[in-house]
């Protein structure tokens, strides 16, 4: 029996992905090609892998085990690779990382200079969405995400903390003032999230205790990068994480608003991974780079950084 690792691969992302075709069009090849590469792997095997009928693809008992298997494999061969190359040239190869707009621009953009001068034979593929993703089905190797992450399928390691604060252009603070209390931000022009409503509860400090404002907004969005664009704009005040505006009150390009009265327990960010592919050196490179980036405030330090929406 031979067994061929790149038919194996292509199996998994039939399964993955859900049709031949998207498979077929992710590798740049015929759909005819992909049905003769599974049809010999199932020749192979002695075994059919998938049902196929007029409502899709569905895995059979014995295709259902066989991927189990068959990631078993390709992970063990890309580790085995992977430790060998990186003995004799250091890590190399593409590393797929899933990431929030803002963080994209504010943190992994001006990181990467560093990275492939420590380490020129690694490439970074971006995925900037606020949205969560299927690690597995898109084939995200570490995907950054804030908050609880843990489950039986992946591996999370904390690299930072974020905190988040109030922040305005000086040109909204120009044109509306500043509010001086909590009351006073009914008064103003907020911004709020679309995508997630938990954003959107503001926990206040105040001289009778906490109390929480539900902020329904002036404007809102869904994204992350949208919402710093807006904010630097004149917009209105939104809540944003320190680590990306901090340099841009440094810079003069926001202000903190109210200052000490947000209370915000600062939250982990985790670098996720596959249970399976935690231990390939790529992978270990790029999350120790961010992890010492992000403690060190890179992003604060970068002379190339430029704020997102600015030119």
């Amino acid at each position: 029996m031979q067994l061929r690792l790149d038919e194996i691969a292509l199996f998994l992302r039939i399964v993955e992905l859900g049709t031949l075709s998207a498979a077929a069009r992710e590798r740049d090849m015929p759909v005819s090609q992909a049905t003769r590469t599974l049809a010999r792997l199932e020749a192979v095997l002695g075994v059919r892998l998938l049902h196929r009928s007029t409502h899709g693809l569905s895995l059979t008992d014995e295709g259902d085990t066989f991927v189990a298997h068959g990631r078993r494999l390709l992970d063990t061969a890309a580790e085995l690779q992977g430790e060998l190359s990186g003995k004799v040239s250091g890590p190399s190869g593409w590393v797929r990382l899933s990431v929030s707009p803002v963080l994209a621009q504010a943190v992994i953009a001006p990181s990467l200079t560093a990275l492939y001068r420590q380490h020129p034979q690694l490439h970074v593929d971006i995925c900037a969405d606020d949205r969560m993703v299927d690690m597995a089905r898109e084939g995200i190797d570490i995907a950054l995400r804030t908050g609880s992450t843990h489950t039986d399928t992946v591996v999370a390691r904390q690299i930072a903390v974020l905190g988040r604060g109030l922040y305005a252009a000086p040109s909204y603070v120009a044109a509306h003032g500043l509010p001086d209390s909590p009351d006073a931000l009914q008064e103003h022009r907020l911004i709020a999230n679309s995508a997630n409503a938990a954003l959107n509860h503001w926990t206040m400090s105040t001289e009778a205790g906490a109390r929480e404002l539900h902020v329904k907004g002036h404007t809102r969005t869904d994204n992350t990068a949208v919402m710093l664009s807006l904010v630097l704009n004149g917009v209105g005040i939104a809540r944003l994480a320190d680590l990306v505006a901090q340099p841009l009150v440094q810079r003069g390009e926001l202000v903190s608003v109210l200052p000490g009265i947000i209370e915000v327990s600062p939250v982990p960010v985790y670098a996720v991974m596959l249970q399976e592919r935690h231990r390939l050196p790529k992978i270990r490179a790029v999350i120790d780079h961010l992890a010492m980036w992000m403690a060190q405030g890179g992003a604060a330090h970068s002379h190339s950084t430029t704020a997102p929406g600015r030119r």
